[in-house]
């Protein structure tokens, strides 16, 4: 049996038509299938490569980490020195009172364990998140979701969840002292990248601050330099209570984060003990490929150029077919008139050697999000190969 047909026999599949490219290599912006054919990846494993596939300082630290020691004990008991060492490099790239990480396995598992925390702390239940807003695919993380078809199959789920819409003055008035925190995208991600008036994200935090309500940043995709600055809540000049990360955290491997203030997160350790807890979150592999990555990040400058090569994207993406673009940085949605037109450029871009998406909640949108390590040369390569398949899917209508 071929491994085609395996994977469709024995890998549960979340679609019906899976993109099914057989891949062999990953390096840098470049992903290889099993014949050969280079493919620019313009989504980056949907913001995890920010630093591109397999560098080599991620492997290097990946191997020489998998040579000491791998997993010991449940998280928490053991000191091991890449949590701890990776830890402790963050926060000397945060605002002093997100001092305190705690790893999880992935984003979902860091939004999980972030409610939990909102709700240790105040003692109140009720949630409020956005519509469009997506958080991960866990019972709780889906119920902060803000599209309901992704939802009904799988209800009843968490109660006292209060969606409204981003930007909106509805959020704003819903936030009292029955409320134990409001949790959104800083960036919203799934809606395709919708960014917040930068009036009422403050306004946000100060309605929490007069509420005593915990504010939550997702910046799971958002962060690591995405958006043109490491986190992209410093463009806000607001603070939040609870940070959440994954994707880039990593540097390719699985990793997430919820991160506060060690105040608040000592919480977590009585009434219950035990609080919150994880097998594998903040694997030493895991951590240590993750620190690696995040200090070629730094160390490379690559955020510095984040915001022109956002210029070049605007510049280079131009076609009359196109309805509307949006950008954070060097993160965009190009819309188009339906789904069916999306896909179809879609298609046509990875048949020229180029892999996109769509949005799971604006599936008429095309998702551009390459590695930041990319070109400038490169980048305007591929908007051309872009504008391309849209003049051949123009053509053909």
């Amino acid at each position: 049996m071929s491994l085609r047909n395996q994977f469709l026999n024995h890998v549960a599949q979340t679609s019906n038509a899976p993109i099914g490219l057989e891949m062999a290599k990953a390096e840098g912006i470049w992903l290889y299938d099993i014949h050969g054919k280079q493919y620019l990846d313009m989504i980056s494993g949907f913001s995890v490569a920010n630093i591109g596939h397999s560098h080599p300082k991620v492997v290097e630290a990946v191997q020489q980490q998998a040579a000491q020691y791998m997993h010991l004990i449940v998280y928490g008991e053991y000191i091991q020195q890449p949590q701890v060492a990776y830890a402790a490099l963050l926060t000397q790239h945060l605002p002093p009172s997100l001092n305190c990480v705690y790893f999880t396995n992935s984003g979902a598992e860091a939004t999980e364990g972030a409610m939990k925390l909102a709700k240790r702390i105040t003692n109140r239940s009720n949630i409020i998140s956005c519509k469009k807003g997506y958080h991960g695919s866990t019972q709780g993380a889906l119920s902060v979701m803000g599209d309901e078809y992704f939802k009904t199959a799988f209800r009843p789920l968490l109660p006292n969840i209060y969606h409204y819409n981003f930007n909106s003055d509805d959020l704003l008035a819903a936030i009292d002292s029955s409320i134990a925190c409001v949790i959104i995208e800083t960036v919203q991600a799934e809606s395709g990248i919708v960014k917040p008036l930068a009036k009422w994200l403050q306004a946000v935090r100060a309605k929490c601050n007069e509420h005593c309500v915990l504010l939550i940043l997702d910046e799971i995709q958002a962060g690591f330099g995405r958006t043109g600055s490491l986190w992209a809540f410093e463009q806000y000049d607001i603070v939040p209570d609870i940070l959440l990360l994954g994707k880039a955290l990593g540097g390719g491997m699985p990793l997430g984060a919820f991160i506060a203030d060690k105040r608040l997160m000592g919480t977590l350790t009585s009434n219950p003990v035990l609080g919150h807890i994880t097998t594998f979150g903040g694997h030493p592999v895991s951590c240590a490929a993750g620190m690696a990555g995040f200090k070629v990040l730094l160390q490379g400058g690559y955020i510095n150029s984040v915001k022109q090569k956002e210029q070049l994207l605007l510049h280079h993406i131009k076609h009359p077919i196109i309805q509307a673009v949006r950008t954070a940085g060097l993160w965009m949605a190009i819309e188009f008139d339906s789904f069916d037109t999306n896909y179809a450029v879609i298609k046509q871009c990875i048949a020229n050697g180029l892999i996109s998406d769509w949005f799971l909640f604006n599936n008429k949108s095309m998702r551009i999000a390459p590695p930041l390590i990319i070109t400038n040369q490169q980048l305007i390569t591929m908007c051309q190969t872009i504008v391309a398949a849209i003049d051949t899917i123009y053509t053909q209508k």
